[in-house]
């Protein structure tokens, strides 16, 4: 079976904060609930980056899509609208609105010729 993957075309970029010595917790929550349901939504790939202050951590969720549409299961909702896991709002220090929508205009890997 040849399967092809879809190139992305869109960068949906999720901004949220911790207190530090909640960062750990959040992190396995996200893990756990947070990535699957994007990839079953029809996100080509997820990133979860994480930097660590003194007294806060911020987490940054990058997931990679072909269609903005996809972004929210073909409903028509509006792909910018931050969407929250059930723990967020003990977890996180405030609930962001809304995400970041970025075009990707060009990718490149070292295996690039």
């Amino acid at each position: 079976m040849n399967t092809v993957k879809a190139e992305p075309k869109f960068a949906r970029i999720w901004r949220g904060r911790t207190a530090r010595e909640k960062a750990d917790e959040f992190q396995s929550y996200w893990l756990e609930s947070g990535l699957d349901p994007l990839i079953q939504r029809g996100a080509i790939s997820v990133q979860m980056l994480r930097d660590d202050g003194e007294t806060e951590t911020e987490f940054v969720t990058i997931s990679y899509w072909a269609t903005i549409e996809a972004m929210t299961g073909g409903t028509g909702a509006d792909p910018r609208r931050a969407h929250h896991l059930d723990r967020d709002e003990e977890l996180l220090l405030g609930l962001p609105d809304e995400v970041q929508i970025l075009t990707i205009l060009e990718s490149r890997d070292s295996t690039a010729a």
